[in-house]
């Protein structure tokens, strides 16, 4: 062994050390949290669904962080984050089920698995040829366990809407049940909206949240075909329409205006908020 690849080899050998060493300080710290004697009132009282809020929570912190471009509150958001599976392992772990180990180990031998390109023997691929071959990995595998088991199975329910949305109609399309193109895609947004006012009409308000329903799911499979993230593209919505909004009421507060406002004066606020964004 050179003296370069010994280094090396200690440089690797030192992270790994101090990787175990600080996982088992996070384990040992949830273990006196949840300790029956000595632990902390609220952590034990505290099970898997009082929990999972907080784990969908942190997970969202992670994105917001990565949004901002922000390193130093992405490094404490996936704390939080990694401190909610060892929260969940520790429960578990509680009744016997599997503890952070069984995690981790799982981890590790699903990950291998399912790249034998890079572990095995398999024929090196670009990125597009690895989705698909994940994809039918993760099918293989879910007919394993349960061989009668739907597509859509295992889509998750606590996804948000508008993502599991494009999430259905993508594995939907795994067996063809898809529109060719976007054009029809187009063509039933239309359809859809003609039922949406009809049923403004008939002042059905159940029927009204129906196609409202039926609308947003459409454009979230619209999005799909377009190859645009539907979740992305409204948070992206979101963040522009605070921006803008923003400045409207930056400007009001410099003319000292107060409450409501003429509509005519707001959206020529807006236009002006929309001007600047542009001078950025």
């Amino acid at each position: 062994m050179s003296g370069q690849q010994a280094g090396d080899k200690g440089k690797i050998d030192g992270q790994s050390d101090r990787n175990s060493a600080a996982i088992q300080a996070v384990i040992e710290v949830m273990a006196r949290l949840r300790d029956p004697a000595r632990g902390c009132p609220w952590d034990l009282e505290q099970d898997f669904a009082t929990i999972a809020p907080y784990t969908i929570e942190e997970a969202y912190e992670v994105a917001d962080a990565i949004e901002r471009n922000d390193l130093s509150g992405l490094k404490e958001e996936l704390g939080d984050l990694l401190f909610q599976v060892v929260f969940h392992a520790r429960m578990a772990a509680e009744r016997g089920a599997f503890d952070f180990a069984d995690v981790a180990d799982g981890l590790a031998a699903k990950m291998i698995s399912r790249h034998p390109h890079v572990f095995g023997d398999g024929e090196e691929r670009t990125a597009a040829e690895q989705t698909r071959a994940w994809d039918a990995l993760k099918a293989k595998e879910r007919a394993a366990k349960r061989p009668d088991a739907s597509l859509l199975d295992d889509v998750p329910m606590a996804l948000p809407a508008l993502m599991r949305a494009e999430k259905l109609t993508k594995r939907a399309a795994r067996i063809n049940f898809d529109w060719p193109t976007a054009d029809e895609v187009l063509a039933k947004l239309d359809e859809e909206l003609r039922e949406l006012n009809e049923a403004r009409a008939s002042g059905d308000q159940a029927a009204l949240a129906e196609e409202i329903g039926d609308i947003l799911f459409v454009l979230a499979n619209l999005a799909r075909k377009l190859e645009v993230d539907p979740e992305d593209a409204l948070r992206r919505a979101n963040a522009k329409f605070t921006s803008r909004f923003q400045y409207i009421e930056r400007r009001l507060t410099e003319r000292g205006a107060e409450g409501s406002q003429p509509l005519e004066e707001l959206e020529t606020l807006w236009v002006e908020a929309k001007r600047a964004e542009r001078t950025r």
